[in-house]
């Protein structure tokens, strides 16, 4: 005998066949007929020049060869199997889910995804965009999440940073500023300190309604000790990413989250009339699951928006 493996088929039908002291019950496990088993087992006995057999009238026994030849080939068909599926984990390895929240991921991550894609181009992500991922004081990080929630691998997550059971990483605490188109600058009134709003219509985030950790105009103002502006008149919308929207089409003024709109400043969609921040408590939070953070496409998402972070930090 060489060593050359003899053929897979025939050690299939030995395997199943010894398993089951049977060519016809082997055969139905297979999917062939029983003279197919028999046919291959016969090619496997010629090929070790050994009966691996006893083939009695109403039954099959197996020969002291077959006896110790059994053991070893069912671990290796085992061993065989276990190859196929790190394999076929290591295929699925490369795709990594995010979720974040909607802003977030319309004006910070998904402008800043050209650079991940070239420098990771084996990773592939699925990004979800969803309010869940913004704290409140009764949620905590896994509470009240749905399926979709369940299935990503990793989040970033607008909140207090205090995620149990994850390594949680932060990203940077945004400070609210009051932003609005540079043409409503040159058609309306003045904007030259902030008791000039009353001349202007305010747009108001209620994407998160009851988040104390969002300030309104009426906080904003009363931290520049302006007094005697009606904060209750604008319209309101749902959504954040609208309220930028609402802001970059000259509506008005709105309160949004820097640096979500950095973008938007540097290329000058959006200005600052009032250099005038209010801070939050809450920040940004990349938070993995312990048991994945040793996952390939994990670490490398995890080493590249931290280095974004770091980007931004150095350039303002």
């Amino acid at each position: 005998m060489t060593d050359r493996l003899p053929p897979l088929n025939a050690l299939r039908a030995f395997e199943a066949a010894a398993r089951h002291l049977s060519f016809k019950k082997a055969a139905a496990e297979l999917f062939v007929t029983p003279a197919a088993v028999s046919q291959q087992v016969k090619a496997l006995e010629d090929y070790l020049g050994v009966a691996l057999f006893r083939r009695l009238t109403r039954a099959l026994v197996l020969t002291g060869h077959g006896a110790a030849m059994l053991p070893q080939v069912t671990e290796g068909f085992d061993n065989l199997l276990a190859a196929l599926a790190t394999a076929r984990r290591t295929e699925e390895g490369g795709r990594i889910a995010v979720n974040a929240p909607p802003n977030f991921t319309a004006r910070w991550l998904l402008p800043r995804l050209t650079s991940f894609s070239a420098g990771y181009p084996q990773f592939d992500l699925r990004i979800t965009g969803t309010l869940r991922a913004i704290d409140k004081p009764e949620q905590s990080l896994l509470a009240g999440l749905g399926r979709a929630d369940a299935e990503a691998q990793v989040s970033v997550r607008y909140g207090t940073g205090d995620y149990p059971g994850a390594l949680v990483d932060l990203l940077f605490r945004p400070v609210y500023v009051p932003v609005c188109s540079p043409r409503l600058l040159g058609r309306g009134p003045a904007l030259r300190r902030p008791a000039d709003l009353r001349f202007h219509t305010l747009i108001h985030d209620d994407s998160s309604p009851g988040d104390e950790e969002r300030p309104g105009w009426e906080e904003w103002l009363r931290t520049t000790g302006t007094k005697g502006i009606d904060t209750t008149r604008g319209p309101r919308l749902s959504n954040a990413s609208l309220v930028h929207e609402a802001a970059r089409d000259g509506v008005g003024v709105a309160l949004a989250l820097r640096p979500l709109v950095d973008s938007d400043i540097e290329e000058g969609r959006l200005v600052v009339p009032f250099e005038r921040a209010v801070p939050t408590h809450f920040g940004y939070f990349l938070v993995t699951p312990q048991a994945l953070t040793d996952h390939p496409a994990v670490e490398a998402f995890r080493l590249w928006i931290l280095g974004q972070a770091e980007k931004q930090a150095r350039r303002r």
